[in-house]
């Protein structure tokens, strides 16, 4: 493992739906008593993948199974795949949050990792002490902490407000220091999840030029959980695809990619739910974007809402909406069942196939959640064939010139 940082061999991870943990007393009793015996864990033979898309019929579920792969030192490693692909359950593996259920691993080096919003933070602790304590953490000497000080800071742009509680602090803020703190005290591994999509678009092309930095000219390794699929070719050499919790494919950054974009455009336009919403669909009729729901279950509902995301083929968001921000007064209140029909006029989009993510909730509860569930293609709603996609992106805005 000499030129190896991270070397992953059969790493599983199984959870019990609905449980804390795996299992109950009984079953932590039963695996004890096959293990003393020298025999298998009897609960790793049964279970399902981890896709979210199907009814299961077991009580467990592997969000991992059986990955294997190697990461070299240096190496920028994008991970990607469909929301519950396992992606964030393999970091957390990683970073010694979770334990696996079967597998080996072995890290050369020391991991920092952005996670999740706050994590390694006290809410209590100011700025300043959570990033000597972060520092400590790593291994780090007070001197190695205070010579990084001043640049962390800087970087995260918090030097008003770093001798205040973090819990004060913004979802914002917390990101831009903690990932400041994970990529300034020189860990061999970076590990970072979605969480930078809370920050600014400024902040995560910094952040992203940061990332390059340590990983080409610092040599240390990047592990880059991210749904923005030019985000991963500009920043990663190389890419893993995971698909239910299973590895399906590990090279190039942008043949992987290619590979995962040619397999998520096999979506369809039209899913049925089993609770809450009967079914979604998109579709173009002519020069507009039609979605429309429809939801009926014996729960009532306070004023339905329907709210989406349209991505392009990069994983970039281009548009989205919902009632809420729109100011759109709801008038079906406390009822259980109904049609949402929503037609989008403009902006006009370029030929291409796009992604679709939405959520439905009411006043009260969100219901569902479920990202790049839809796929739209679309094809002939501009008929003016000199627009450079490549050049101007996916829309065309409509427009008023003046001319004096």
């Amino acid at each position: 493992m000499s030129d190896l940082a991270i070397k992953v061999q059969q790493l599983s991870k199984q959870y019990r739906l609905g449980q804390v943990g795996t299992g109950t007393l009984k079953h932590d009793l039963n695996r004890l008593w096959h293990s003393v015996r020298g025999k298998e864990d009897p609960y790793l033979k049964i279970g399902q993948s981890n896709d979210r898309t199907v009814k299961g019929e077991s009580d467990y579920a592997w969000a991992l199974r059986d990955i294997s792969f190697e990461v070299k030192q240096g190496e920028a490693l994008g991970i990607i795949g469909r929301n519950g692909a396992g992606k964030s359950t393999l970091l957390k593996i990683l970073s010694k949050i979770t334990s696996p259920t079967t597998g080996e691993i072995n890290i050369k080096g020391r991991i920092a990792s952005l996670l999740e919003v706050g994590t390694g933070f006290h809410p209590e602790l100011t700025g300043r002490e959570n990033v000597f304590m972060n520092g400590s953490i790593l291994g780090m000497r007070k001197w190695e902490i205070q010579k990084k000080f001043d640049e962390i800071v800087d970087f995260a742009g918090v030097a008003a407000y770093i001798d205040t509680p973090v819990k004060r602090y913004s979802s914002g803020m917390i990101v831009r220091l903690g990932f400041a703190v994970a990529a300034h005290l020189e860990p061999e591994i970076l590990v970072v999840d979605e969480v930078l999509a809370v920050g600014d678009a400024e902040f995560q092309k910094k952040c992203i030029g940061k990332m390059k930095d340590v990983s080409t000219n610092q040599g240390r390794t990047i592990l880059f959980v991210s749904h923005n699929m030019s985000a991963v070719q500009n920043l990663c050499d190389t890419a893993m695809f995971l698909k239910n919790g299973e590895f399906v494919s590990k090279g190039p950054a942008k043949q992987i990619v290619r590979e995962y974009l040619s397999e998520r455009n096999n979506l369809l336009n039209y899913k049925e739910y089993e609770k809450h919403l009967k079914y979604v669909k998109v579709e173009q009729v002519k020069d507009k974007i039609i979605i429309s729901a429809e939801y009926h279950t014996d729960q009532v509902f306070d004023s339905p809402q329907l709210g989406f995301v349209l991505y392009n083929n990069e994983g970039i968001p281009i548009f989205g909406s919902n009632p809420y921000i729109e100011n759109i007064e709801i008038d079906k209140t406390k009822i259980i069942e109904g049609k949402i029909v929503l037609e989008i006029l403009e902006p006009k989009l370029l030929d291409g196939d796009y992604i679709l993510s939405i959520w439905f909730k009411d006043k009260f509860n969100s219901y569902i959640e479920d990202l790049e569930c839809l796929t739209l293609s679309v094809s002939g709603m501009t008929t003016n064939k000199q627009w450079d996609q490549s050049f101007i992106g996916n829309v065309v805005p409509k427009t008023i010139w003046h001319f004096s």
